[in-house]
């Protein structure tokens, strides 16, 4: 579930009155003759949408609107329909919040709709190259990273020699849990400790050595300063203003080459123990993701190996692919557990049943039924962002009777799809029993349907879906098996309202009252 998407849900960061200036001036610029005409000639066979201003598109509007992106957004779907065209500045956009035009594009013709959008300045300072899984052009280096990725790393049985990794974030996430609720009187804050137990397994499967928590700490507060960083910013929408923005380069290569140089000491530390087995390091593991990256050709047939900068980028999105959304999924899963006690008691007593009075094991979760609806049901109800990563096409075409320009970012609105009242009935209810009694089949990977696509789907659909659902179901059935979960102040309603930061998390951050279940 990668979150370094070129995607416009950032967007709330630009104020009105400096648009409003921006306005007046670039409309005076001779970019508006062409602009003008181009728009005049591509609107005709676009997908319809508001019509914009000239050189900055809607984004005047959208400003205008004081409205989160995801809701402007929501409102012109009413007006224009399932398939919509936006301008951003340089930047248009076509938002698809139908499922069949969904799997149409992604499934049935996805080579076509397969490749990225190009990147923003900022954010090839910190790809060093074209060595990304998550944003490299469709085409053989993708392709050679992600296999590498998947068969190496993310199969069915690599993911099992790393349940040690697992155990031991777990156990972790449990003490840290009930050590901060001995010091407040029960209350917890569930996404800083969910997204820190994730963030722990994927150090260990990344890097293959142990590290202290301090190290932990600092290679965190990195990775979020950088998804900060990589935030589109206004001159990404709008170049003309890039000459202005020299401040913030310096600081995005300053922050570059501190993580570049933080994260190659990892790297030769692991180095180190794979050329001395059995020497000093007896912390590192038998394996880690950087194995499978120091003498991977990049393209099958050519002499390119990952340069340690390179190595920097694939471990930095390996790691934050999958910290804040698996983090964000377990704070919206306590929060409906909370909301909807009867689930959680029913939950419960199947892990019970299950385990009786022994820990929950990652074995044991795969013969849990209801709890494989409840983790379904999350992921419907609220996906980990709200468009995919932007997808392109690798050539003109269309799609529902119009045209799909090369160099438009492609759109997936995700609510649109797993809240639509003709595929879900009741879809803004919280109910796991349309997954466990056999009501809804939901292939979450979108091949036989899209219903609900919270990895996306198709040829670029997360490959880390696998890791995810069970780290999502390991850390659920742990956290209610340890602790009964309920809300606070006692007897108040859950805020389900949500805020982009990464990923989708609650706008009101979940504190919650826990309390320590006996095991007799």
């Amino acid at each position: 579930m990668s979150l370094l998407s070129l995607s416009p849900t950032s967007l709330d960061l630009f104020p009105n009155g400096l648009l409003t200036l921006l306005a007046i001036l670039i409309t005076g610029l001779v970019l508006i003759i062409i602009t003008c005409r181009n728009h005049k000639s591509n609107r005709k066979t676009l997908p319809p949408g508001p019509p914009g201003w000239p050189v900055i598109g809607n984004l005047f509007q959208f400003a205008r609107s004081g409205k989160q992106f995801f809701e402007y957004v929501e409102d012109l779907i009413k007006i224009y329909g399932p398939i919509i065209t936006l301008r951003l500045g340089s930047r248009t956009m076509i938002i698809i919040s139908d499922a069949s035009f969904a799997h149409e594009a992604l499934i049935e013709r996805g080579a076509q709709f397969a490749t990225r959008p190009v990147e923003t300045p900022t954010r090839k300072i910190f790809s060093s190259s074209e060595i990304t899984v998550h944003s490299a052009m469709y085409g053989p280096v993708w392709r050679s990273l992600r296999r590498n990725m998947v068969q190496n790393m993310l199969s069915s049985n690599r993911l099992k020699e790393f349940g040690f990794a697992r155990k031991s974030a777990m156990d972790k996430l449990i003490e840290r849990i009930k050590s901060e609720a001995r010091d407040n009187e029960g209350l917890v804050w569930v996404l800083r400790n969910s997204r820190f137990a994730s963030f722990c397994v994927l150090l260990d499967m990344c890097f293959g050595v142990e590290m202290e928590e301090e190290s932990i700490e600092k290679m965190d507060q990195m990775m979020t300063a950088i998804l900060h960083a990589v935030d589109p910013k206004l001159h990404d929408y709008l170049p003309i203003l890039t000459p202005f923005n020299s401040g913030e380069r310096n600081r995005a290569l300053k922050l570059r080459r501190e993580l570049v140089n933080f994260v190659v000491e990892f790297i030769e530390k692991r180095r180190n123990a794979i050329r001395n087995p059995g020497g000093s390091d007896e912390t590192a593991s038998s394996f880690s993701y950087l194995d499978t990256l120091f003498d991977l050709r990049v393209v099958e047939g050519r002499e390119t190996t990952p340069s340690d900068e390179d190595l920097v980028t694939l471990c930095s999105e390996f790691l934050n692919a999958g910290t804040d959304t698996t983090g964000a999924a377990i704070e919206w899963g306590i929060a409906e557990l909370i909301a909807n006690p009867e689930i959680q008691s029913r939950l419960y007593d199947e892990i019970k049943s299950t385990v009786g009075d022994r820990t929950v094991e990652e074995k044991d979760v795969d013969k849990m039924v209801f709890l494989e609806g409840v983790v379904k049901e999350i992921l419907r109800r609220h996906p980990p962002t709200y468009f995919t990563l932007s997808h392109g096409v690798t050539e003109a075409t269309t799609l529902a009777g119009y045209s799909i320009p090369v160099g438009v970012n492609v759109e997936f609105y995700l609510p649109a799809i797993s809240e639509d009242p003709k595929i879900w009935p009741d879809p803004k209810r919280f109910d796991p029993n349309r997954f466990v009694l056999g009501r809804e089949d939901a292939d979450i990977t979108g091949v036989a349907g899209v219903k609900m696509m919270p990895f996306g789907a198709g040829r670029r659909i997360c490959p880390g879906m696998g890791m995810a659902t069970v780290h999502v179901k390991l850390m659920i059935a742990r956290m209610v098996q340890e602790f009964e979960w309920s809300a606070y102040p006692p007897g108040s309603d859950v805020n389900f309202a949500g805020k982009l930061v990464f990923a989708v998390v609650m706008k009101k951050p979940l504190r919650a009252m826990v309390k320590s279940r006996s095991r007799n």
